[in-house]
């Protein structure tokens, strides 16, 4: 599912991708354009994006199944969803000075107001929130 869905309590955008290459540069390109059309600040949609292509990135290594990606603009913070088939939630992991990966999660936990994950039916999903302006 792509789209753009506008409610009485704020917006909301969802995507279902593939689990294949290009997938994160496509979920970050979807991220920044809406969170532009929704008139967030440059720094907000900079820090959305980068957190929303490690965890993009973390479902690509693990899965083969599609990941969703759900942003939901509330009053006062912005909610990022992403989700995958695979129930195990991630772990966190200390990052050698010579390691390629295993920051995302950390970025996630400092950056983020709020983060967390939580079981579905058939998978996983990771969130985090971001103050929104005012």
């Amino acid at each position: 599912m792509v789209g753009l869905i506008d409610t009485a309590d704020g917006a909301r955008a969802e995507w279902t991708f593939p689990a294949e290459p290009g997938t994160a540069r496509h979920a970050r390109h979807a991220v920044r354009d809406t969170l532009h059309t929704w008139g967030l600040p440059p720094t907000l949609r900079d820090l959305a994006v980068l957190l929303v292509s490690e965890l993009v990135t973390n479902s690509l290594r693990y899965t083969s199944g599609p990941i969703g990606v759900r942003l939901v603009a509330r009053s006062a913070a912005l909610l990022v969803e992403i989700s995958d088939p695979v129930p195990d939630p991630p772990t966190e992991r200390l990052a050698g000075p010579e390691d390629e990966g295993g920051r995302g999660l950390r970025l996630v936990a400092c950056s983020a107001l709020r983060w967390g994950t939580r079981r579905g039916k058939t998978g996983k999903t990771v969130w985090f929130e971001l103050p929104l302006p005012g």
